[in-house]
């Protein structure tokens, strides 16, 4: 059955399979770069970063920015089962990391992650991630980056094209879309920024101290 997304209703997110090289360019060590996805459901405007890792710092902030691009919140975000997003996984009750919880309700955005073993549920970001691999991914794949600034760059000046290539069978742009269709209904974003937080059970030592990054 086909599934309709309404507008504004749901952001999808995930990240790629491929990684891009970056060089470092005193010590020439060459780091992979994860590549964030974001898509909204009714448009199909998509966003994509690059970053270190996938660990939760990456995670949250990748979140914070695909909202800021889009310049307002969905009604709810559908993560994959990340371990930085969803602590345990369940059909009906899933457990997110506290961190994501916060992120959640700073922005007053649900949650919903993707059931495991369901791919339906998270087609419309399966379909994203493909465009972003063979549309982006594949025209940067002969260049050299330094840094993650300068692929962000690059990144950021194929997704403008991507976002206002028309539509083969559709009239409009994935940024038309989006203008006419979801951006007016988003909810507008809070006046201060996500504070990024880690959270940890804790065992207080003898000595009344507590162990936080080694110290």
């Amino acid at each position: 059955m086909r599934q309709v997304h309404r507008a504004g209703e749901k952001l999808f997110v995930d990240y790629c399979g491929s990684t891009i090289p970056v060089t470092d360019a005193p010590s020439g060590e060459v780091r992979a770069a994860q590549i964030f996805v974001a898509v909204w459901g009714a448009s199909n405007y998509t966003y994509a970063e690059a970053t270190w890792s996938q660990g939760l710092s990456d995670w949250i902030e990748s979140h914070v920015r695909a909202f800021e691009f889009a310049g307002g919140l969905p009604e709810m975000v559908v993560p994959d089962n990340l371990k930085s997003g969803v602590s345990r996984p369940c059909r009906y009750e899933p457990e997110l990391n506290p961190t994501y919880q916060e992120l959640a309700m700073h922005y007053g955005v649900a949650v919903m992650p993707a059931r495991v073993r369901r791919p339906r549920d998270k087609a419309k970001v399966e379909v994203a991630v493909q465009v972003v691999e063979r549309w982006i991914l594949a025209r940067l794949r002969h260049r050299r980056f330094f840094s993650l600034a300068e692929l962000n760059q690059a990144l950021g000046e194929l997704l403008v094209r991507l976002n206002e290539r028309p539509f083969h069978k559709l009239p409009g742009s994935r940024r038309s879309l989006f203008e006419s269709l979801e951006r007016p209904v988003l909810r507008a974003l809070p006046s201060q920024r996500f504070l990024y937080a880690e959270w940890k059970k804790a065992r207080v030592g003898i000595d009344y101290h507590v162990e936080v990054d080694g110290h």
